[in-house]
């Protein structure tokens, strides 16, 4: 999971296109400008046969202020900086490079929304007058302000794979019957992939609570409480209708604490739809 984080953070800095800056001494990062910021930031280094930078690390500094994460990466009594210092002085690596985006804390904990958090599934009711369903929303969800995402299971139809045609032993004369016909089941099977879930909607607890936010999307009529939440809760509310023995979508949310004062800052739905590579559906 932490390879996996480490190329979520690289593809985000990759998709915002910063430049590397050449590291050259690490009194570089007690410039005022880099001391008290959070940041996503990304080690790289080139060799004297390859002149393009490659990644090294890539973090997101939403703990400890990015100026004093990279002194650790650059000084050569601390883990981090003494892999880089090594590797420098044994002519692995000709020079260090450093990049970094500034987040605020509510980008900070939207990534960590994406990157940490488990999805939870909405379980349903059975079909209400023939064919409505009702969400059940689980217990424990916080009466604080934060943000959350909802999602749905999306499953990818493999086209099925065509069968081989074994010949049977050959007994010197070509008959019609010698080929193996696959049997129907066998022809018509398609191989489900992993379902994923997709991101469709993220939402800002800032005004009402997460619990009463959820509440509105999952529980409540279809009248709707703001015009941000037109085309999130028609997708839900149609959801509910099914067809006689047909499923709902598998539908999924997450949610994260956060403090309302520093809901308002950042570009939370950029910051998200980076993160995942994809526009969210329902977010204007």
């Amino acid at each position: 999971r932490k390879r996996d984080v480490m190329q979520n953070i690289m593809q985000i800095l990759e998709s915002v296109q910063l430049k590397w800056e050449l590291f050259q001494s690490w009194t570089d990062f007690s410039r005022l400008h880099l001391s008290n910021k959070l940041a996503i930031f990304g080690i790289g280094y080139n060799t004297r046969w390859k002149e393009d930078i490659r990644y090294h690390y890539a973090e997101i500094s939403s703990q400890v202020p990015l100026g004093k994460r990279l002194r650790e990466y650059f000084n050569s009594e601390k883990p981090e900086g003494r892999v880089i210092m090594t590797r420098v002085q044994k002519m692995n690596w000709k020079n260090v490079y450093y990049k970094f985006l500034e987040i605020t804390i509510s980008e900070a904990r939207c990534l960590e929304l994406h990157m940490e958090i488990d999805w939870i599934p909405i379980a349903h009711s059975k079909p209400i007058g023939g064919n409505v369903v009702q969400y059940l929303l689980p217990g424990g969800i916080p009466k604080s302000p934060g943000l959350y995402a909802i999602g749905y299971e999306e499953c990818h139809e493999k086209p099925p794979s065509p069968l081989p045609e074994h010949r049977a032993p050959d007994s010197g004369t070509d008959t019609p019957g010698e080929l193996e016909v696959p049997s129907l089941q066998a022809s018509l099977r398609v191989d489900m992939e992993s379902a994923r879930i997709i991101y469709c909607y993220l939402g800002i607890a800032e005004v009402r609570t997460l619990q009463q936010c959820l509440f509105l999307h999952f529980q409540a009529n279809t009248k709707t409480f703001s015009k941000d939440w037109v085309g999130i809760n028609a997708f839900l509310s149609q959801n509910c209708v099914v067809e006689p023995g047909v499923s709902p979508k598998s539908i999924y949310i997450k949610f994260v604490e956060v403090e309302r004062d520093f809901l308002s800052a950042g570009s939370l739905v950029e910051c998200l739809e980076k993160a995942i590579g994809y526009p969210l559906k329902f977010n204007n």
